[in-house]
């Protein structure tokens, strides 16, 4: 069993690999990199600056890993080296010296068109980038990741303490984030600072914000708390202080560096609904728990009724969940939950701390599940009903009830764990349509929206989460297997 956890998981690391990459070469390779500013208003903005349009057109495509890019200032300090200073004057030395700097080191020289003045770029291959990507994707928080030549004192070490701000926590210093661990009333309660999952920049919407964050922190209204601080001031704040980062000396507030007390002072406000990802997983595991439990009993019942008139009402149900198109049904759904029963039509209406908000598009995800759940479980009990064993027990004199509920059913629930991983990955990650149409921001509508945008770190950031969900969940689906079958064993060479 260990062993074939130990494969199971590098195999699992090694399909997220070879998606995301194979993902990363198609856009990196056939998408015109052009195409990412079609959705910029700044392009439109800065048309009258031609110096300043170039300056953020080359600093995009750095960021996004198509090129390095250096502009006046970083070129002259590249190139200058002990014996040679090279300035911006448009002498025939420094010209001289700043091709030879580029031949160097493959840099192209270019020209700024209103000011003159040079800059270089360098194209990145795509191997490099590749590189690039999976070489900061675990980021790992240690007291010698912050160096602030401002503050070269700065101490350095990870020691649990009672913190005035947040209590109990492990503490760092020169390590990006100050509280490593703590604990709160959030599930799941305990957190961490120490690892993070890098994926890049999103841009041109959400430009400048991580991609994990976009996808992971939370949205909505501030949330405002009073606190004690170090200083000791009470005052209210939108601050997440849990949050806190090293801001260098040279962009440090005075107002915040006398409220805590050090440079860990950078902070990001702190919201009250649930993040994209946490919208997602809510709503879709509140409509697997909706799909299985309207699906397994009707299933039974209409095996186990075969041909009589629940069987053929629930075929005609089934039936017309599969001939009306989900958009459709949606939006019917959707009109007869606001009109009956006083439902929001849309998300933001009520908001995520209401319950009612998340009844509709909930309910409609699970609805839309029922009918291929309904028909697969029905076939495999029918199935089971001319077997061999049941025709012993009914030998045995066993009733139908206990037929069904000692032998059936339990045969039955190894198919039903087995399909929880499909139905995991479809209604988390397939939730498109009702998060568009109900306007609830979760992850589901925000991966064909990225593609219009040409948002591409936060495609290959989405595949990468969905394709880590699935894999995953299949090896959930099996290690749940041999929980309900004890008969199955997991082994390195196969399933038993």
């Amino acid at each position: 069993m260990k062993k074939y956890l130990f494969y199971r998981v590098l195999r699992s690391l090694l399909s997220i690999f070879l998606v995301t990459t194979l993902t990363y070469i198609i856009i990196y390779s056939l998408v015109p990199r052009r195409d990412i500013f079609k959705s910029d208003p700044m392009i439109s903005k800065l048309s009258t600056s031609p110096d300043q349009l170039v300056d953020y057109e080359n600093t995009a495509y750095g960021k996004m890993n198509y090129i390095d890019y250096l502009d006046t200032k970083s070129l002259l300090a590249q190139a200058s080296n002990r014996g040679q200073t090279v300035t911006a004057a448009h002498t025939a030395v420094n010209i001289n010296r700043l091709r030879q700097w580029a031949t160097r080191y493959h840099y192209a020289l270019h020209r700024y068109p209103q000011s003159g003045n040079y800059y270089a770029t360098r194209e990145l291959p795509l191997w490099q980038r590749l590189v690039k990507f999976y070489s900061g994707l675990i980021q790992v928080d240690t007291p010698w990741a912050i160096h602030d030549p401002a503050n070269p004192k700065l101490p350095r070490y990870l020691k649990i303490s009672h913190d005035p701000i947040v209590g109990w926590s492990l503490i760092g210093s020169g390590t990006r984030y100050k509280y490593q661990l703590y604990v709160n009333s959030m599930f799941p309660y305990l957190h961490e600072n120490i690892v993070h999952l890098n994926l890049g920049i999103s841009y041109p919407t959400y430009a400048g914000t991580r991609v994990t964050e976009v996808i992971g922190s939370h949205q909505g209204e501030a949330v405002t708390h009073q606190y004690t601080f170090v200083n000791g001031q009470k005052m209210l704040s939108t601050d997440d202080v849990y949050t806190r980062q090293y801001q260098p000396t040279s962009r440090q507030d005075a107002t915040a560096r006398a409220q805590y007390g050090d440079n860990y002072t950078a902070v990001v406000q702190e919201n009250h609904d649930p993040s994209m990802i946490g919208t997602s997983f809510k709503a879709g595991l509140g409509a697997l728990i909706i799909a299985y439990v309207i699906a397994i009993p009707m299933a039974i019942l209409m095996a186990r009724y075969k041909g009589k008139w629940f069987d053929k009402l629930g075929t005609g149900i089934v039936t017309a969940l599969i001939a009306v198109p989900s958009l459709a049904f949606i939006y019917a759904f959707r009109y007869f939950g606001s009109a009956v029963f006083n439902l929001p039509d849309t998300f933001p209406m009520s908001g995520a701390s209401v319950l009612a908000s998340w009844v509709s598009p909930t309910l409609i995800l699970g609805l839309l599940s029922v009918s291929g759940l309904v028909i697969w479980f029905r076939r495999y009990m029918v199935d089971q009903q001319s077997t061999d064993y049941v025709k012993f027990a009914k030998v045995k004199g066993l009733t139908d009830n206990e037929i069904y509920r000692k032998h059936i059913f339990k045969n039955a629930s190894l198919p039903i764990v087995q399909g929880l991983p499909g139905s995991i990955i479809g209604l988390i990650g397939g939730a498109t349509m009702t998060e568009t149409i109900f306007a609830m921001p979760g992850m589901g509508k925000m991966l064909p929206d990225a593609i219009l945008t040409h948002n591409n770190p936060i495609v290959i950031g989405l595949v990468f989460i969905f394709t880590t969900i699935a894999v995953f969940s299949i090896l959930l689906g099996d290690i749940l297997m041999t929980i309900v079958d004890p008969r199955i064993k997991l082994t390195a060479t196969g399933d038993d």
